[in-house]
């Protein structure tokens, strides 16, 4: 057990060091309005130190946060600030602009939220439970190569290029389509995807003689439809968190950003509550324990639940951080229920 004194000593430390990156002493905690004299705030400093709340660094008399320190404030003082005008002011009017896909806000969310920060930001779309495949065609590049186009009804539209096998005939390219647009076109995509590994191989054995190489096409053409979509912004920034790493460690974690599935595991990992805030190694890779991130679920009525997510120091100003976080989740979310109900009209 701290006292209160205790606490709104490790609350001025912890706001004045993110605010500042400097160790702060008794003196600046009087000035802040801590009213004790110098020798009863070292005390608690000492006191706090102990409990293993501060750090003391060689440098300085001044003490600054330690992880578990960070852990207490978050989970016990910490008060979201009130966003700053100029700040929704810029969410609003990027927002604004006029979008012609869902992954095109998913993917501005995340530039918006990394600029406003300087921090690298995540933004994971909707759930795609609720989606249906409404259209899939086939367009032929060269005699060995094509575009599958992919189109459901919330507005995604996917290309991508795919070499074909010498042992798949145009004949089998015009069968494939109209399998597709026969057995899957209109259906969700849950059923889409049981079916792919249901019926479809059945139909598959029927018509073609190399059933197996036509099943991973199929799987390779579709598969990328069932695929939450993640957009990172300011992979970057974590170069200038100002965390002494050397030159294997920061190739590592830069390599780790080019890891999509990995981050998506980490950004829906179960949470108690719409924002959590994770530090140090309660991200669950040893690559960030040197940092802090801040997950917040965002829900489109409907449409399922979507993710965003902020990279940062541990040194993060997370009053800020948590205000601003919450209310973009909120705007994001008002734009996407707008554009669905644009698209249902």
């Amino acid at each position: 057990m701290i006292t209160e004194r205790q606490k709104n000593i490790l609350r001025l430390i912890i706001q004045e060091y993110t605010n500042t990156g400097n160790p702060v002493g008794s003196k600046k905690l009087m000035e802040e309005g801590i009213q004790s004299s110098s020798a009863t705030i070292r005390n608690d400093m000492k006191a706090l130190e102990e409990h293993g709340l501060l750090l003391k660094t060689h440098s300085s008399s001044g003490r600054i946060p330690s992880m578990d320190g960070y852990r207490y404030y978050v989970d016990h003082l910490l008060s979201p600030a009130e966003v700053e005008r100029d700040d929704l002011e810029i969410i609003r009017h990027s927002f604004g602009k006029e979008f012609h896909e869902i992954n095109d806000i998913i993917e501005q969310s995340a530039k918006i939220l990394s600029n406003l920060t300087s921090y690298t930001a995540f933004s994971l779309g909707p759930e795609v439970k609720e989606r249906r495949l409404t259209g899939f065609r086939i367009v032929p590049l060269n005699d060995r190569q094509i575009i599958a186009v992919i189109v459901t009804d919330k507005g995604n539209v996917e290309s991508q290029v795919f070499a074909i096998p010498a042992s798949v005939s145009s004949q089998d390219l015009e069968k494939m389509t109209q399998i597709i647009n026969d057995k899957l076109v209109g259906q969700p995509l849950l059923t889409v995807y049981h079916r792919l590994r249901t019926e479809i191989p059945m139909i598959l054995h029927r018509y073609f003689q190399t059933p197996d190489g036509m099943m991973s096409l199929f799987d390779a053409m579709l598969g990328h439809a069932f695929e939450e979509k993640l957009f990172v912004s300011g992979r970057m920034n974590v170069l200038d968190f100002g965390v002494k790493q050397d030159i294997d460690q920061l190739k590592s974690v830069y390599s780790f950003m080019q890891n999509t599935d990995a981050i998506t595991h980490l950004l829906t990992a179960e949470a108690d509550s719409p924002i959590a805030i994770r530090i140090g190694s309660e991200i669950g890779n040893e690559l960030l324990d040197n940092m802090s991130m801040i997950t917040a679920t965002y829900e489109v009525t409907g449409h399922g639940k979507g993710t965003i997510a902020l990279l940062g120091p541990t040194s993060m100003p997370y009053s800020k951080m948590f205000g601003l976080v919450d209310v973009f989740r909120h705007e994001l979310a008002s734009k996407l229920g707008a554009y669905y109900r644009f698209l249902d009209e």
